[in-house]
């Protein structure tokens, strides 16, 4: 069976998908803002969704999916899921300590330039945009490379057409609507996972159930064992190259999980309550994404290009790929046309469109240049970053599309640029001893051992000839060298000659004060929805001086605490209880060893589905009443209850089912007409 160009060109260009998503999110914002008063016209609101979304939504937008399974067998969905899980569980201990050290800051790069001052902040700026520019750069070439393999669309139109959709719903919804956005593809996302697991493993008339699954990989690995494998087969977790695979897969993925601000800006969106728990079920719920489509699609695309020892003259459904194309990401694609004709290529083309999302924010940028922006000037800042940075995602799919640089190339190759500055962030944001000259030294010099590690490799091992070709030892030894270099001499310059930093100048980014200072010199403009409402009786206004109780550091440490904990013991499950004992056995599954496997990732799959789909719904709860009213009635925002004063000094006037409708910055002027029980306020 043919799936070359499987779906007409109108599918590829996302007619009816990708402008439709985009469109859909629009209409959401729309609506929450009618409804509930959160606007995106707010800086704050744009950037960091007023600090309050709760933890599962944020947990559904930590998601991806691929597939490795295609190469290495049972072992590369592992390694892939559990290289790629443990440090989103262990960056919950850096999202406490961002709340405790940084509670009101917008970006990662704000609380390196508070510490280590301009020259730092520069220089990891560099590693951060460098960090969105790989990521982005790797969603754009794998998509347009699979779209183009489906539909026959040009790969040049799709790397620009694919963040345009992105790009749309950023600008108009700020990050709450990317927050939204990504909750809504997670949920379709678990439905067409869910789809092809039991079509896969239940109904398929090829494969259709486990046993089935188990005699067809059996029969490729005779035609074409793997290269490392205990006995050849993909049957087993004894695989050489799927455990170097694995520990490249962990320093990229420290790389840009540390690095990216998409991460922080959950960290930063979340409420300090829930921080922790936000991460610690995205990071389970994130494992089952990459090991059930492995399991399935990776899997399938091998079963299908079986042929049975007693007919040589079979002509499977699938041919064997060539590396290239493994490297382009194509199996899963493949293996969902064959499997299902034209609605599995449907359906992996709007898992394409859901799954490229990503956010970026020019607030650092704004603020670099103008340290005393308004509102308005970040917020149109924001929005212009936002569609740069979709041209510029466009730009360099172009580029690495012509010079032959793959998605899976520059998977495995983003810990050799980007894996030196992991340990001297995390130790800026957690350790008071943390030495500046020592941290930007490791950064520079572990970039620099990477990189040279990686070009001898290559060359000693390709005749001297540098290529871009996925090849395992090159690759480890390039990501090894530039996170390790880079850790060591940032911890022991650190500990040579230590720092005593008490973090005071990082708890004061954009604090209530400074906001106030600098919103006393614009004009103060009453807004659409304040002149909805002309008689409001000042109700409550908080003191000056409260102190958040969510801030408190003795729960903060304690949070820190049990983040740690859970993190550590995750990751120890994850990486080396469960999967080193079996590397060590050689054990090449039975049909009752392979079911067990299989079945564990089905049960693991609703679980997280239920984390991540139903549990946001409950969470928020309190959120969906005052819009289900409002559509219901036909009104919007009801009648006001209260003014109070917010942790950030802005003023939040509460409508009658409790929903926030106006949170606004007012000058010191308006603060004493508020602050006086006699005011009315207008």
């Amino acid at each position: 069976m043919s799936t070359s160009e499987i779906l007409p060109q109108g599918a590829g260009y996302g007619v009816g998908i990708g402008l439709f998503f985009s469109a859909f999110m629009v209409g959401l914002t729309a609506l929450q803002a009618h409804y509930t008063g959160v606007s995106p016209k707010d800086s704050e609101e744009f950037s960091s969704a007023s600090r309050s979304v709760k933890p599962g939504l944020i947990a559904s937008g930590i998601l991806q999916s691929s597939a490795v399974a295609y190469r290495y067998g049972i072992s590369g969905p592992w390694w892939y899921a559990a290289g790629a899980t443990v440090q989103v569980l262990l960056f919950a201990q850096l999202a406490t300590k961002l709340k405790l050290n940084a509670p009101y800051a917008h970006t990662w790069l704000e609380i390196v330039a508070a510490r280590w001052g301009t020259t730092a902040h520069l220089i990891f700026m560099v590693f951060g945009l460098a960090t969105n520019l790989i990521v982005s750069s790797m969603l754009v070439l794998g998509s347009s490379a699979t779209v183009t393999s489906l539909t026959g669309r040009s790969t040049i139109a799709a790397c620009f057409l694919i963040p345009l959709g992105i790009a749309i719903s950023v600008v108009v919804g700020g990050m709450r609507s990317t927050l939204l956005c990504d909750y809504t593809h997670t949920t379709v996302l678990f439905t067409i996972l869910l789809t092809f697991v039991f079509t896969v493993y239940a109904t398929s008339d090829y494969i259709g159930s486990i046993s089935r699954m188990h005699y067809l990989l059996s029969e490729v690995s005779q035609i074409s064992p793997v290269v490392g494998n205990a006995g050849g087969s993909y049957l087993t977790l004894r695989s050489q190259n799927g455990l170097i695979f694995g520990v490249i897969n962990l320093i990229g993925n420290f790389a840009t999980v540390f690095q990216d601000q998409v991460y922080w800006q959950r960290a930063i969106a979340s409420r300090p309550s829930t921080t922790v728990k936000a991460y610690l079920i995205g990071g389970l719920a994130w494992f089952t994404i990459p090991f059930a489509f492995s399991m399935t699609l990776g899997l399938a695309a091998v079963a299908f290009s079986a042929v049975p020892a007693a007919n040589s003259f079979f002509i499977p459904m699938l041919a064997l790929l060539s590396q290239d194309a493994i490297s382009e990401g194509l199996p899963a694609s493949l293996a969902a046309a064959t499997l299902l004709g034209k609605s599995g290529a449907a359906a992996l083309l709007v898992v394409l469109f859901l799954a490229v999302t990503s956010a970026t924010s020019a607030e650092l940028i704004a603020r670099y240049i103008n340290l005393k922006a308004t509102e308005q000037q970040i917020l149109r800042m924001s929005h212009a970053g936002v569609v740069i940075f979709a041209l510029v995602m466009g730009i360099a799919g172009v580029i690495f599309y012509y010079i032959g640089v793959s998605m899976g190339w520059l998977y495995t190759f983003m810990g050799v640029i980007l894996g030196s500055a992991v340990c001297p962030i995390a130790l800026c944001i957690t350790w008071k001893k943390a030495n500046k000259v020592g941290c930007i030294s490791g950064a520079l010099v572990g970039f620099a051992a990477g990189i040279i590690a990686w070009l001898v490799t290559t060359s000693t091992l390709n005749q001297k000839v540098i290529n871009v070709t996925v090849r395992n030892y090159e690759m480890l030894s390039g990501n090894l060298a530039s996170i390790g270099v880079g850790a060591i001499i940032s911890t022991a310059i650190s500990l040579i000659w230590p720092d005593d930093y008490d973090f005071a100048s990082t708890r004061a980014i954009n604090g209530r004060s400074a906001a106030i200072s600098r919103d006393a010199n614009d004009e103060l403009e009453e807004s659409e929805d304040e002149k909805k409402f002309p008689d409001v009786t000042v109700s409550s206004v908080s003191n000056e001086a409260q102190i958040d109780p969510e801030l408190d550091p003795v729960g903060l440490n304690k949070a820190f605490k049990f983040a740690a904990r859970a993190s550590i013991v995750l990751t120890l499950v994850l990486l080396i209880l469960i999967p080193l004992p079996l590397f060590g056995a050689q054990t090449v599954y039975s049909i009752t060893g392979f079911s067990v496997w299989v079945i564990i990732g089905i049960i693991w799959t609703f679980m997280s589905a239920f984390a991540v789909v139903l549990y946001p719904l409950w969470e928020s709860r309190a959120a969906i009443r005052p819009i289900s009213r409002g559509v219901i009635k036909g009104s919007s925002n009801g009648r006001l209850r209260a003014i109070t004063e917010g942790e950030d000094g802005k003023v939040i006037i509460t409508g009658e089912y409790g929903q926030v409708l106006i949170r606004h910055a007012l000058g010191p002027s308006a603060y004493t007409m508020l602050r006086n029980p006699q005011t009315t306020a207008q």
